[in-house]
């Protein structure tokens, strides 16, 4: 879903699901964005520059900002699925994931 905020001119809200088969994960990417991060399902490693890792589990969150880089992002479990909710708080039409040069 996305959304434009119209009280804030030029900002819009884009809410996707991530599902992390088995092992896997994102290439080091950025996304301009606020991102919030619920864990819905399994567990998820996640990390930016300059931070360090976390492991979250089902009912956990995590926040990247603007200038991050996110440059962890998989599943913990090398044998089950993990899913989350993200929410980015963008400029209107911009693209939700930049990758990393």
């Amino acid at each position: 879903m996305t959304r434009a905020l119209p009280d804030y001119p030029g900002k819009e809200v884009l809410v996707i699901t991530v599902e992390y088969p088995p092992g896997g994960a994102d290439p080091v990417h950025r996304h301009d964005a606020h991102g919030f991060i619920y864990v819905l399902e399994g567990s998820i490693v996640m990390g930016v520059a300059g931070g360090k890792e976390v492991t979250l589990g089902a009912g956990q969150s995590f926040y990247e900002g603007p200038a991050d880089l996110h440059t962890v992002g998989r599943n913990a479990s090398a044998t089950e699925p993990a899913r989350f909710l993200v929410f980015l708080l963008k400029d209107s039409g911009k693209a939700a994931v930049i990758p990393a040069p």
